[in-house]
């Protein structure tokens, strides 16, 4: 099994499935984790990092909040995609396994499944929702969906369940209490949560500077 021949193919079709996709989870966020993941994934000594590249560069190949919430396609795409590359049962099971695993929901979902791969993956697409790309991520997600900026009067929703958390249509500031801020102390790897704490801060800063604004008091 050629590696390198089936991450390049992963690249380009991961490339051409997502051609058009929405600016926060496009190809770009795609390479940003991949980048992440093989970073952080060097410093974990016990990593396979075949498994880390493939299920970074896969782990949003058919993102459910743009299917409906159909959860099952992402897996199933990789699936597909990495049986015609000839790739054997285990690495694809769990590529999949990191699918389905891999967000955040809300953060009331308990994970099925555990491996070292799947915190590093998670780390490196936690770290793309934080910092400055996160709030430009956020922004552009918020205008996706016609939300409103920040309305004073809504209250973040600190308890979602998942259903309540992939409906929600709050305001996109709110999005930074009930998910972006959180994300720091649920870093899996020693790597992960020291990138995250410089980009966490910047967001804090964010949202002074947001709120004097707001408020007209600057």
């Amino acid at each position: 099994m050629d590696t390198t021949l089936i991450i390049d193919n992963t690249i380009v079709f991961v490339k051409k499935t997502l051609e058009g996709a929405e600016g926060g989870h496009d190809y770009f966020h795609i390479e940003r984790v991949y980048k992440n993941a093989l970073q952080i994934g060097k410093q974990e000594k016990q990593a396979d990092l075949f498994i880390v590249a493939l299920g970074a560069l896969l782990h949003d190949i058919a993102d459910s909040k743009f299917h409906n919430g159909d959860e099952t396609i992402g897996p199933t795409k990789a699936r597909q995609f990495l049986e015609a590359e000839g790739v054997n049962e285990e690495v694809i099971q769990h590529v999949q396994h990191i699918i389905e695993n891999i967000s955040f929901k809300g953060g009331n979902f308990n994970q099925k499944f555990k491996s070292l791969e799947l915190d590093i993956i998670q780390d490196a697409d936690r770290l793309d929702a934080i910092g400055a790309i996160g709030i430009a991520r956020c922004f552009n997600y918020g205008g996706f969906k016609n939300r409103v900026l920040y309305d004073p009067e809504i209250a973040p929703q600190l308890n979602m369940t998942k259903e309540e958390y992939k409906s929600s249509k709050a305001p996109t500031i709110n999005h930074f209490y009930e998910k972006l801020l959180l994300l720091k102390d649920r870093m899996n790897t020693q790597t992960g949560k020291e990138l995250a704490t410089k980009r966490h801060e910047f967001m804090e800063q964010f949202l002074t500077q947001f709120y004097n604004e707001w408020n007209a008091t600057i």
